[in-house]
């Protein structure tokens, strides 16, 4: 069974988290890429910049970004095809979903994983 996780990149790094991928566009402000301890940097499943810049992490504009993202991430060829890859990943091992975002309840990286885990079901 798959088991894929969401954490702040700026979180203390655990050996548990297993197989760890930065999921943002841009690189997270002032970590040192040998202190993030990643796997992998996978931008393409990232929001668009126009997506992000509309968004611009403001709660009341949440419901409308997560639509369109999850709209992005069922027609768009590359994220379609770096999602496969992190399924195919999470059912090797465990994966964590690093982010940036301060806010935890509001970002990205929770409709990424809500639409990962919709894939192991």
């Amino acid at each position: 069974m798959a088991e894929i996780t969401i954490k702040r990149v700026y979180d203390p790094y655990e050996e548990a988290d297993g197989y760890r991928v930065l999921v943002d566009r841009l690189w997270p402000r002032g970590i040192k890429k040998e202190d993030a301890h990643l796997s992998a940097w996978e931008k393409e499943v990232a929001p668009s910049s126009e997506l992000r810049k509309s968004f611009n992490h403001k709660p009341e504009l949440f419901g409308i970004f997560r639509e369109k993202y999850l709209i992005e991430l069922c027609t768009q060829t590359d994220k379609i095809h770096k999602m496969e890859e992190l399924y195919e990943i999470s059912k090797k091992q465990k994966l964590t979903l690093l982010y940036a975002a301060k806010d935890t309840v509001n970002n990205h990286a929770i409709v990424l994983l809500e639409e990962l885990l919709r894939k192991v079901k």
